[in-house]
């Protein structure tokens, strides 16, 4: 553990993304949105102005209008216009934390999470849009380290520890994230020697319906996805085809659409290295994954699956990371590149609004363009 303690502080550093990228942008004017999208339109991101330069690990995308974003320096933002401006809603003294992930309920009600050894990993919550917030959890235990949440509705929700005394620790709360309590470990597997889970971009805890969860892995000798069917008692544990065997490699990324078909994305995320087996994909749920046939050419921590009625199709998601986005059509089977920007996370809203985020302020839109 002491290693993957090591690699996550490179990560908090900014260490381990590549070069930012040169965003394949164009004029707003220039640019379709979703509700122009037509034949021969393609998916692509505008960037907006944030007006900061934290580097945002943590997006909650609401509906096209509405996103937050959660970033370093404990810097929280909010739009409501669709990027044209973000407001600063950061806590109030939060300047030393470090946010990696952020779910929100609606323009009012979101749900931050601060990642950190022992009392650095926090959570806290606002009910106004950000005007106010209240700490409802901070860890207490030198052993645990947060580094993903997840909510299954605006009660339910999830957020997970790298393994202590062998075991990933799992947080609860019923009541929206106002209070969590430690969930009992009986039903969670032994971790493999090494593994963790990384907090690279706010999905390495997903779920789907009011059940189904899955916990993505790494720094082992091979790269898992947990998944469990009853909100995080009982789980079981699938190796994958991602590389693992180092403490930079593993699962980063996880998004189910459902509660069979699902898209896993990694690799190694240092930029000298290569990540030939970035992507898999499941059809069953997580009891078996399979290689991408072509996977996106690099590493990428985060993926998105698209929203039904935006044309491309049933089977179409996106996976962001420092080097590039990429688009499959056929449900992760084979990918391509379609924008060279850094990104870290992207996240997608039932009426088809689409977020990415990342480093030096970075946030974007989907648009479409010819």
């Amino acid at each position: 553990m002491k290693v993957m303690g090591k690699t996550r502080r490179l990560m908090s550093l900014g260490l381990c993304g590549a070069a930012l990228g040169a965003a394949l942008t164009a004029p707003a004017a220039q640019a379709a949105s979703v509700a122009q999208r037509g034949p021969g339109h393609r998916p692509g991101w505008t960037l907006t102005d944030t007006g900061a330069d934290a580097r945002f690990r943590g997006l909650a995308a609401v509906d096209r209008t509405t996103a937050w974003l959660a970033g370093t320096g404990g810097t929280v933002l909010r739009t409501s216009d669709g990027g044209r401006h973000w407001r600063d809603v950061s806590p109030p003294g939060a300047g030393q934390l470090e946010f990696r992930d952020i779910e929100a309920f609606d323009a009012r009600r979101a749900v931050a999470l601060a990642i950190g050894e022992g009392e650095a990993s926090r959570v806290l919550r606002t009910d106004d849009g950000g005007v106010t917030w209240a700490e409802s959890f901070r860890n207490t235990d030198t052993r645990a380290f947060y580094d993903c949440l997840t909510f299954f509705d605006s009660r339910h929700g999830l957020a997970v520890s790298d393994p202590v005394d062998g075991k990933y620790r799992l947080l609860s709360t019923g009541d929206g994230g106002r209070h969590w309590k430690v969930l009992p470990g009986a039903g969670m597997p032994a971790a493999l020697p090494g593994e963790a889970s990384f907090a690279a971009g706010g999905q390495c805890l997903v779920s789907s319906g009011s059940k189904d969860v899955w916990l993505a892995t790494g720094g082992s000798g091979t790269a898992r996805v947990l998944h469990s069917r009853d909100r995080g008692l009982t789980w079981s544990a699938t190796a994958t085809t991602l590389p693992a065997d180092d403490p930079a490699r593993g699962v980063f990324g996880l998004a189910f659409r459902d509660r069979a078909h699902g898209i896993a994305v990694g690799g190694d995320y240092r930029a000298d290295q290569a990540s030939p087996r970035a992507s898999a994909v499941t059809r069953d749920g997580g009891r078996g994954w399979r290689q991408s046939v072509t996977p996106p050419p690099a590493y990428r921590s985060g993926v998105a699956w698209l929203p039904r009625g935006l044309g491309l199709g049933r089977e179409s998601a996106l996976a962001v990371g420092p080097t590039g986005t990429d688009l499959t059509r056929d449900g992760g089977r084979t990918w391509r590149t379609v924008d060279s920007g850094s990104y870290d996370t992207v996240d997608c809203a039932p009426d088809g609004g689409c977020w990415a985020s990342g480093e030096q302020g970075r946030a974007a839109r989907l648009t479409y363009r010819r």
